[in-house]
């Protein structure tokens, strides 16, 4: 099931097929691709290697932490972990909520992504119910930069602009037993690099993103996209 959700509040709720009707979702449509980023910000291989190199770079001790590093290592290994296939949104969506005020400025919002190392963010009311999305190519739009020899004070002028002025609204979001190939769908109408998950109330309680269906694609537990 999708919704869309703008400053006043849900615009629609319905299936796929029903949300591909709604004109303000099909203006979403760019005409550049949109560069994805995973729910953290990082490469699982590349975190794995770095936890292998870590062992790797300290002789062999009886030391109690370095064995509890390779048991550690050892774990994350074990092939014989339950195994189930992944196919809705609640299977793969980042439960660690990264998200923007409605009250935030262009500065503060490009610390949040920054810091956190996301590509995008939802954009929350006081109650904490979706009203945008914001998108680091959102900030970085040719058009929206002043020119490298503007004077400081129009850089400035931007920092502190709203970011309700340049997120995406209404936006479309997805409940967490929606089918990910649905979701994948939607990605692909709109161009946008991942939806927010919201329960029936509108609350924002994670987000999925491209990263996130293309990691389950090369990684087990296998996604059950054919079943």
């Amino acid at each position: 099931m999708f919704s869309v959700y703008g400053i006043t509040g849900r615009l629609f709720r319905g299936t796929l097929e029903q949300l591909r009707q709604v004109g303000a979702v099909g203006a979403l449509a760019r005409t550049h691709r949109v560069q994805p980023a995973g729910r953290d910000g990082r490469d699982a291989a590349a975190e794995s290697a770095g936890v292998f190199s870590a062992v790797l770079s300290h002789p062999a001790s009886n030391d109690d932490s370095q064995r509890h590093r390779l048991a550690a290592y050892t774990e994350t290994l074990d092939a014989s972990q339950p195994r189930h296939p992944l196919s809705t949104v609640r299977d793969l969506m980042s439960q660690t909520i990264i998200s923007l005020r409605d009250t935030a400025t262009v500065l503060q919002a490009w610390q949040v992504l920054s810091e956190k190392g996301v590509g995008q963010a939802p954009v929350v009311d006081a109650g904490g119910h979706l009203v945008g999305l914001l998108t680091r190519a959102d900030l970085l739009k040719p058009e929206r930069l002043p020119s490298p020899d503007s004077q400081a004070l129009v850089w400035h002028a931007l920092m502190l602009q709203n970011v309700t002025s340049i997120m995406w609204t209404p936006v479309p979001s997805v409940a967490p037993d929606s089918d990910i190939r649905r979701v994948a769908s939607v990605l692909l109408d709109t161009g946008l690099p991942g939806l927010p998950v919201v329960d029936e109330a509108g609350l924002v309680i994670g987000f999925i993103s491209r990263s996130d269906i293309l990691r389950a694609v090369v990684t087990d537990p296998p996604l059950d996209l054919w079943g």
